[in-house]
């Protein structure tokens, strides 16, 4: 079955097919060819112009595996905190993903699940840290599952999303701070039953990046570059990890631009990267099905953000998924265009980011006219 009918059934795009991603770069194709807007590049530059989209790093349009938009700025960065000052942008960069990690973690659950080094999303998630027996032994506790740490519903208190990650009062600051993370938000108050209702943490990938490390006998950052980021091409990242070798899950990942664009790229093909499978098509599928609404309009799935937007080559709106992170940092596939869009920014810890979704919007998908 052809790529294009899988992924939208009887929805036929008039794109030509898709080429390979080269070593050394993607194809390109003008915005016409690809049924956008001539003039989308110009809007883009306008609106970085202005201010209005604050502090805008990188921005790479990919439809059909063709690269119709490639733009960097100069602007001022961070690396996992840490002030670089004024940089210039280019498609060497690496810039932090912050948590676009989250959803990368995902797809290395899946893998190890397939490979059977991981348990089951069902079984208990205090029973995959036995050190802390009595957290399990409490009954509150008993039905808390791996699947409700994969979708941010494990019934536990935690502010993160509502203070600063500037203020001592963030859980996954204090995480950070503790002297044993796992614990720290394991022995959080139990305050819904599990699986009723999503409260954004880090701290739930943190458990689920411990547990694929015991798993795989890796670090994250091992595990991740023998089974995608080889067979994807991706040489140049880094991944902050602790002392003691385990890697931030959290949020640890940084990546060139064009390298998450391939990431984007491997599950908008629901796995499968130049006819080697990477990702287990189910744990694709699955992770992109909406589980609970997030309360700001959109749902989330495994460590996946879901929503659905209009666009003047559709009819009605179509649904996409993405990783989101702090600054800015997106990760969109819109799988019925056949889109993926990388947004790389600066506006880290700030109270307003909503420009990424303005770019996304106003620029990209306002700017898509034809199917």
């Amino acid at each position: 079955m052809d790529r294009r009918t899988f992924i939208l059934g009887t929805t036929a795009l008039a794109l030509t097919p898709k080429p390979s991603f080269a070593d050394n770069g993607p194809p390109t194709a003008t915005p016409q060819e690809m049924g956008f807007a001539a003039d989308i590049a110009e809007k883009l530059d306008a609106g970085v112009r202005s201010g209005l989209l604050l502090n805008t790093h990188a921005v790479l349009v990919m439809r059909a595996g063709r690269l119709v938009l490639e733009r960097y700025y100069e602007g001022s960065d961070e690396n996992g905190g840490r002030s670089l000052g004024l940089v210039r942008f280019g498609t060497g960069t690496l810039h932090d993903l912050r948590s676009v990690t989250k959803s990368v973690v995902s797809l290395l659950y899946g893998i190890a699940l397939e490979r059977g080094q991981v348990p089951p999303v069902d079984a208990p998630l205090y029973a995959q840290f036995p050190e802390y027996a009595d957290l399990a032994a409490d009954p509150a506790r008993a039905g808390i599952l791996i699947e409700h740490a994969l979708t941010m519903s494990i019934g536990l208190e935690w502010n993160e999303l509502r203070v600063p990650y500037t203020d001592p009062a963030n859980n996954d600051m204090q995480r950070e701070r503790s002297p044993d993370g796992y614990r720290f938000t394991l022995e959080r108050p139990v305050v819904d039953p599990p699986g009723t209702k999503w409260v954004y943490s880090g701290g739930c990938t943190t458990l689920l990046g411990r547990i694929i490390e015991r798993g795989v006998g890796q670090s994250l950052a091992d595990f991740c570059t023998e089974t995608l980021f080889k067979p994807l091409g991706i040489q140049n990242f880094t991944w902050w990890r602790y002392p003691d070798g385990r890697s931030s899950a959290a949020s640890g990942l940084r990546l060139r631009p064009r390298d998450l664009l391939r990431l984007g790229e491997l599950v908008l093909a629901r796995g499968e990267w130049q006819g080697q499978r990477l990702v287990p098509e189910a744990w694709i599928a699955a992770s992109m099905k909406p589980v609970l609404p997030t309360g700001d309009g959109l749902e989330y799935g495994r460590q996946w953000w879901l929503g659905e937007n209009l666009t003047p080559a559709f009819s009605g709106p179509q649904r996409w998924f993405a990783g989101f992170g702090n600054g800015g940092q997106r990760l969109w596939v819109m799988p019925s265009a056949e889109l993926c869009v990388v947004i790389m920014a600066g506006a880290y810890n700030r109270p307003l980011q909503t420009f990424s979704g303005r770019i996304w919007r106003e620029i990209v998908l306002a700017n898509l006219l034809k199917v």
